[in-house]
């Protein structure tokens, strides 16, 4: 995804004169060249994610498109309050674009990992935010969000889902379940693959989104009717309940249950570790996922 990211990216200041990438140091080297070519427009503040921020706050102001890049703690966490004043309080877009989400970069330690960065951005109106489960996805949702002048957060992950799937605004069935239990099923981004393993012989429906900001509301009613049980699990990648809001704001008109898996709010990993230990420690492995849909949905 970081790869489809920055070629993207590399197009996209060629073809389009609004486009600027703004960056702290992570990733430089990638931007070398296009900084040479187009230095007014390719800036590196150096490990200064504040100012990184505020920079990309005022070149909005003036018709810019910035694209904010970095380590998703350095992104979200560090500059949140220049997030909060210089992007959503004057009203001005930007594409931030996260790598290292959660604990990709388990390696790293606890400062490298972001668990709540979308939980946090939505405590700020108006963000639109991507997790894309492939590469595809990735440069597509880019390119669609260039083209805009909202807030956006396009959050890449180091893993993914073996195939691309529609990444229009909403929620895509991926797996149809009977009417007989029912259930449904919302994979997020690089979870699909995991979930339809986990999910398989049990009679739910698997729904897919690359987009979690705005929320498909209308969409997870339809699903639910249809599927004749108001049971719905959120599988997301990174703080479990994130959109436990945001499903119980959409299903506000029937009886339902939910359930949330993501990485736990109830204890904190200290290990290092990799990647998929802290996956099988927060039960978001298959096996883990898998567990949970069958003590969910089979009672």
């Amino acid at each position: 995804m970081r790869e489809a990211f920055v070629s993207t990216a590399l197009a996209s200041l060629e073809t389009d004169p609004r486009v600027t990438v703004v960056l702290a140091d992570i990733s430089e080297d990638r931007f070398e060249t296009a900084a040479a070519r187009y230095p007014e427009r390719v800036v590196n503040v150096g490990i200064r994610e504040q100012l990184m921020v505020g920079v990309a706050g005022g070149m909005a102001l003036t018709g810019m498109r910035p694209i904010v890049h970095t380590i998703a703690p350095f992104l979200v966490e560090r500059p949140f309050e220049q997030l909060k004043l210089d992007l959503s309080h004057q009203d001005a877009g930007a594409v931030l674009v996260g790598v290292g989400s959660s604990y990709d970069y388990a390696a790293g330690g606890r400062t490298h990992m972001a668990p709540g960065d979308v939980a946090l951005l939505d405590t700020l109106p108006g963000w639109r935010v991507h997790v894309p489960g492939h590469a595809d996805e990735a440069a597509r949702l880019l390119r669609d969000s260039l083209e805009g002048d909202d807030r956006v957060y396009l959050r890449l992950s180091e893993r993914g889902n073996a195939a691309a799937r529609p990444v229009d605004d909403g929620l895509v069935t991926v797996r149809s379940g009977s009417a007989r239990r029912g259930g449904v099923v919302v994979a997020v981004g690089p979870m699909l693959d995991r979930v339809l393993a986990a999910t398989d012989g049990l009679d739910v429906t698997v729904a897919y989104t690359a987009t979690v900001r705005p929320f498909d509301r209308a969409g997870l009613n339809r699903l639910v009717a249809a599927a004749g049980q108001a049971d719905v699990l959120v599988v997301e990648p990174y703080l479990e309940g994130t959109s436990a809001h945001e499903v119980a704001t959409a299903l506000a008109d029937r009886r339902h249950r939910q359930r949330s898996l993501g990485v736990s709010r109830a204890d904190e990993v200290r290990g290092y570790g990799t990647a998929a230990d802290h996956d099988r420690a927060h039960g978001l492995d298959t096996e883990g996922i898998a567990k949970a849909a069958r003590d969910f949905f089979l009672v």
